[in-house]
């Protein structure tokens, strides 16, 4: 019975963590991480032990620094200031609120393009800051999708041997 329940959380975690990479409310890759260890406590840790699911939180924590720097890096590569990475960071947190699940993706870079303009930059230069924000979101998923992805599969190969 407990095992059962154990798998059952362990899908719904993962699931939910997929969807999580973009929707703002969910903390995908942690939630990802959650339900692997949740397989793993299913078999007392004995298909899945504690160096995989080490492995794993690490490589979570990794994902979740280069999904905040993500957006810094791209707006940053694209020309834009400290006042487009604030603006951008700022946007993110507005955006959760006032168009979700939209403002996760448009605020972002309307702040970038906002914070640039505020520097005093042409349209020019900020929409190009703006446009590295959105490339360093899409990066940043990515990378959220592709980590996220392999620990599932390599939870998964680790559960059939």
């Amino acid at each position: 019975m407990v095992t059962t329940l154990l798998w059952i959380l362990a899908v719904l975690c993962v699931v939910l963590g997929f969807i999580g990479i973009l929707a703002p409310a969910l903390p995908g890759p942690a939630l990802v991480y959650a339900g692997i260890f949740c397989a793993a406590w299913a078999h007392d840790f004995q298909r899945i032990g504690f160096g995989f699911l080490l492995a794993c939180g690490l490589i979570t924590a990794l994902v979740l620094l280069v999904d905040f720097a993500a957006g810094a890096v791209g707006t940053k590569r694209y020309g834009g200031s400290a006042w487009g990475i604030g603006g951008a960071a700022v946007g993110a947190i507005v955006g959760l609120f006032v168009v979700p699940p939209f403002g996760v993706i448009l605020g972002p870079l309307v702040g970038a393009i906002l914070g640039e303009l505020i520097a005093g930059k042409s349209s020019e230069e900020a929409a190009r800051a703006g446009w590295g924000s959105f490339l360093g979101f899409l990066g940043g998923t990515l990378v959220k999708y592709v980590a996220c992805g392999a620990m599932v599969l390599a939870a998964a190969v680790a559960h059939i041997w």
